[in-house]
């Protein structure tokens, strides 16, 4: 976006409401149908707030430092130590395109379907990530302006998506079933404010003012994203199918659907193809930052051709074993231990507490934990650092282990 780019707290607040606003937030938000609508409104919200806590206070460590995401990673890894990090969250960032690419064609083409009996998904994959490649182009340079617009016209058409949604009748029986685990429908809720903690930085780091890089992005994503989990699991309770291309055919919003399918999932995707080039920067600085997201606005496109679906759910507690140590690491090292290892090459004691607590994930992901296995893991990874950090220092007589 350049040095010269300035995001208030209302650009900020329409960036993450308009990240919020996805497919992939609706249909995450269908497999909490069978918590029931109490239940699963609690894990939402109680997750979501959490998760969006714990994000938004990473987009501080950016505001303050003046960091985007990846590059604050170097206060706990150090330089070449975050050179690992990037390289996971280009993976993570790519994988995310190619769902998002997955997810919107495949919705868009449903809705074509039922429009004009247009029947062509791989067209619609390769459009999308056409619209996407077209937006980054587009928007590093009139950014504000366009996602405003954008994020606006998403509200006005998720406002009728949801009237028609909530509206729809329902036998309260079915309302109030719930037979699924607590845990599960927290831990889908956690994890995906969670997913956006390696680009929260990349904007909060052009925040204006320090009020609108906190509470914007937390009301922006707060607010949409347990929306979008609502629509999910009210409409996943009423068609029985988590897919919210049914509940949209279902509702009959024709060309209303279509529009936001489409919007939502260039606006969304767009974040994670700008981010995994500030990655590939922070490796490679003489890198085009708008020549790294389009190329991998391709490579994602790519990918969304030959990826299994199926596998979305996994796809999830993958970036929780990965982002819930990290997260965890670099708010102990940033607010509580006062550590800085951007001059070090690398730091042992960080390195070694994500890979204790990315084994710490797996191990207890198999239980049904009341709060779910990602804020246990964070909870277990802080206490380890902290921990592993000050013998550390008492060791060594300084602020880390260099690696």
């Amino acid at each position: 976006m350049g040095e010269r780019t300035k995001l208030s707290g209302v650009n900020l607040f329409f960036l993450w409401f308009g990240a919020a606003v996805s497919v992939a937030e609706i249909l995450t938000g269908g497999y909490l149908a069978e918590l029931g609508a109490v239940r699963g409104a609690w894990a939402i919200v109680l997750g979501h707030l959490a998760g969006t806590l714990l994000l938004v206070l990473a987009g501080l460590i950016g505001f303050r430092e003046k960091l985007p995401a990846i590059m604050s990673t170097r206060i706990s890894f150090g330089k070449q130590g975050s050179y690992l990090i990037s390289g996971i969250n280009i993976l993570q960032l790519v994988g995310w395109t190619a769902i998002m690419i997955i997810e919107g064609g495949r919705a868009m083409n449903v809705i074509a379907i039922s429009l004009w009996n247009f029947d062509h998904p791989t067209l619609m994959h390769g459009l999308i990530g056409l619209l996407v490649g077209l937006w980054v182009f587009w928007g590093v340079k009139g950014f504000k302006r366009i996602n405003t617009f954008a994020a606006s016209l998403l509200l006005i058409l998720t406002i009728v998506m949801s009237w028609v949604v909530f509206t729809h009748p329902a036998a309260a029986a079915d309302l109030a079933k719930g037979r699924g685990a607590f845990g599960m429908g927290f831990e889908l809720s956690i994890i995906m404010p969670l997913s956006w903690f390696p680009l929260i930085s990349d904007y909060t780091s052009l925040a204006r003012s320090r009020k609108g890089a906190l509470i914007a992005p937390f009301c922006g994503y707060f607010f949409a994203s347990c929306w979008m989990y609502a629509i999910g699991m009210y409409g996943g309770i009423l068609s029985g199918s988590p897919d919210p291309t049914q509940i949209m055919v279902a509702a009959n919003l024709g060309l209303i659907a279509l529009a936001i399918l489409g919007l939502s999932t260039v606006t969304t995707t767009f974040l994670d193809v700008y981010s995994a080039g500030i990655s590939l920067i922070n490796v490679f600085p003489r890198v085009s930052d708008r020549a790294a997201a389009v190329g991998f606005a391709v490579i994602g496109t790519l990918i969304a051709l030959v990826f299994p679906i199926d596998r979305y759910t996994d796809f999830l507690y993958i970036l929780g074993s990965l982002f819930a140590p990290l997260i965890a690491i670099l708010l102990c090292d940033y607010f509580l231990l006062k550590c800085d290892n951007r001059n070090r090459r690398a730091d042992g004691v960080a390195t070694a507490s994500l890979l204790i607590g990315i084994a710490f994930y797996y191990f207890i992901k198999s239980f049904e934990l009341p709060i779910g296995a990602t804020l246990t893991t964070i909870v277990f990874t802080a206490a380890f650092h902290c921990g592993l950090r000050k013998a550390g220092r008492k060791v060594s007589g300084g602020q880390g282990v260099e690696g």
